[in-house]
């Protein structure tokens, strides 16, 4: 990795950073934007975050990684500037782009990841993933839109999952890694309470937006509180950690859960109570094959009663409701509740899609631009669109079916079965304590997350992206190497 002292050549050969320089190039860009004031041009100023931004790319990029992970849940839209064909989360996305590119170019000229980062089941599963959608990319029915969004997934997975790897070799990293989401996660969260109060803290409509810009609505807004909430809880479980410490995380506990309420998100508020009781599962090693044959059982009873459960559904005409045992009931209304019609509505024409394009799929990221044509009059709803612009298939496991096929889905799955192998594993080996409690918070956090894209999508948004595959790098480097005990860094 660059220092401060020397930059590293790719001939091997170090050449000394004379201070000085640093010096004469500060002396110069101060006489330049004198002299552009005195000109009346004073945006000039601004450039001085290029070079800021330069000097890190160059010398310090580890420091690019620390930013992102920052900056995530802080960033912005572009959209809401500018019309451009299309869109970037501001600063983060532009960060990942350059720290990516860095990485790549460190790839092509032997400063690579090692090879244990390669070559573990996990990681391996996540190359076979993106090489199968690089490949419906080019078989895709709109091939520009799918290799942009590739290209997204590469500056998510690359940075995020891979530099990860490396920059938690020393392991007080992970623990820098998720402070620094929960710390901006943790403003975002007080802004949008107060911006709650200026409607009324429980006005129901309020909470689909008030989180605006930093997330684009109440649902990945939740399910990133679902996310960071069982890291919190075991940070408050850790050892050797004094009370004067564990106050704060203690309060920041109570705000998130309080957060997750007011998000009015009820896939949030599901996926986190399923992954709860799976945690609870991990954490009584229950066997395998017990936990098969209750889910055979479970999925016997309700093929054999299933009639009998969709005309129960569909007797339930509680729409979503300010208050919380009305919003919770609303989840079954398959009837008359908006939501969740349009999301069946979705779902059946991503079918539909599926059984005209099975094999490869319509190609990454076009399901919003195609799916118009596909859906019924019966399915639509008050928020249904003709044009078919109303987003995405809402479920991670249908977008990557319909996206690149039987093939996509499969590889998804693989990488989701390796990555939940790996970790479930590794936290009943692990014989530090503390780690064993990182190891089961995250895992936590990723089943929140798995079970919440049932119902939502959005791997394809910086803002779920940097902690889902930041979380994925925690399990494989631990998975990699084994902590020694003696105690995590709970800092």
């Amino acid at each position: 990795m660059f220092n401060f002292n020397k930059i590293q050549l790719f001939n091997n050969t170090e050449i000394e950073v004379v201070n000085r320089w640093f010096y004469v190039i500060s002396v110069l860009f101060i006489g330049l934007n004198a002299f552009f004031l005195l000109l009346g041009f004073e945006y000039f100023a601004f450039s001085s975050l290029l070079f800021v931004f330069a000097w890190f790319a160059l010398f310090a990029y580890d420091k690019i990684y620390y930013f992102i992970l920052f900056f995530t849940p802080l960033s912005i839209p572009l959209s809401d500037f500018y019309r451009l064909p299309f869109d970037l989360s501001i600063p983060a996305e532009p960060m990942m782009i350059v720290l990516t590119g860095i990485l790549f170019v460190n790839f092509i000229f032997g400063k690579g990841f090692k090879k244990v980062y390669l070559t573990n089941p996990i990681s391996i599963s996540i190359v076979v993933y993106l090489v199968w959608m690089f490949y419906t990319s080019l078989t895709s029915t709109m091939p520009a839109v799918s290799f942009k969004f590739f290209l997204a997934k590469i500056w998510f997975i690359v940075p995020m999952y891979f530099f990860s790897l490396k920059m938690f070799e020393n392991r007080k990293n992970i623990f820098r890694a998720l402070w620094l989401y929960i710390v901006p996660l943790f403003i975002v969260i007080i802004y949008t309470i107060n911006h709650h109060l200026s409607y009324g803290l429980f006005d129901k409509q309020a909470s689909h937006w008030v989180m605006s810009p930093f997330y684009n609505d109440h649902t990945s807004y939740g399910a990133m509180i679902s996310m960071y909430l069982p890291v919190l809880f075991g940070f408050l479980l850790f050892e050797k950690k004094d009370l004067l410490r564990k106050i704060p995380i203690f309060i920041l506990l109570v705000i998130f859960s309080i957060a997750l309420v007011l998000s009015y998100s009820r896939a949030a508020w599901i996926s986190l109570v399923l992954a709860l009781i799976l945690g609870t599962i991990i954490y009584l090693k229950i066997k395998f094959r017990y936990l098969l044959i209750t889910g055979m059982a479970i999925l016997s009873v309700i093929y054999i009663y299933r009639f009998e459960i969709i005309d129960r559904l569909e007797k339930n005409r509680q729409d979503s409701s300010a208050e919380l045992s009305e919003h919770i009931r609303s989840v079954t209304n398959i009837a008359t509740d908006a939501s969740n019609l349009e999301r069946l509505n979705r779902w059946n024409s991503a079918f539909r899609m599926f059984k005209e394009k099975p094999f490869l799929g319509w190609g990454p990221g076009t399901y919003m631009f195609q799916y118009a044509p596909f859906q019924m009059a019966r399915d639509k709803t008050i928020i249904s669109t003709n044009f078919g612009d109303g987003g995405t298939a809402h479920s991670e496991y249908l977008s990557a079916l319909i996206d690149s096929g039987v093939g996509g889905l499969i590889t998804f799955l693989l990488m989701i079965f390796y990555i939940l192998k790996s970790g479930i594993i590794r936290y009943h080996e692990c014989k530090d304590r503390n780690y064993k409690i990182l190891i089961w918070s995250i895992l936590v956090g990723l089943i929140s997350y798995l079970i919440h894209g049932f119902l939502n999508n959005f791997l394809d948004t910086d803002k779920a992206s940097v902690p889902f595959w930041t979380f994925v790098a925690i399990i494989s480097v631990l998975e990699i190497k084994n902590p020694q005990p003696g105690g995590a860094e709970d800092k």
